[in-house]
């Protein structure tokens, strides 16, 4: 009867240590598909972000050259300003001399 017993109660240890591993490993698997659709989430966002910074630095680029189109048209309109100026300032002083 003490075998018995022992057998049992050796059994029921073997038993529960097995039951034991295979929820910890069925659980291990679970933790180790959230973490990766976790990890996969994150980076499909990041590579969202990057997408977004990869167009604003675009649109930046072609605003920088319109500025710099518009800063070179400012510059000779500025210059023909200067020289229409000047002409009419002379035409001014010839009209005032009599001429």
């Amino acid at each position: 009867m003490e075998s018995g017993l022992i057998f049992l109660s050796a059994g029921g240890t073997v038993c529960s240590i097995l039951f034991a591993w295979l929820a910890f490993s069925r659980n291990r698997k679970r933790d180790e598909a959230a973490q990766g659709q976790h990890s996969g989430t994150i980076l499909t966002e990041i590579g969202y972000i990057k997408s977004g910074i990869d167009d604003i630095k675009k649109k930046q680029e072609v605003q920088d050259a319109r500025y710099l189109e518009m800063v070179a048209r400012l510059a000779a309109v500025e210059t023909s300003a200067a020289q229409a100026h000047r002409r009419l300032d002379a035409l001014a002083a010839l009209k005032k001399t009599g001429g």
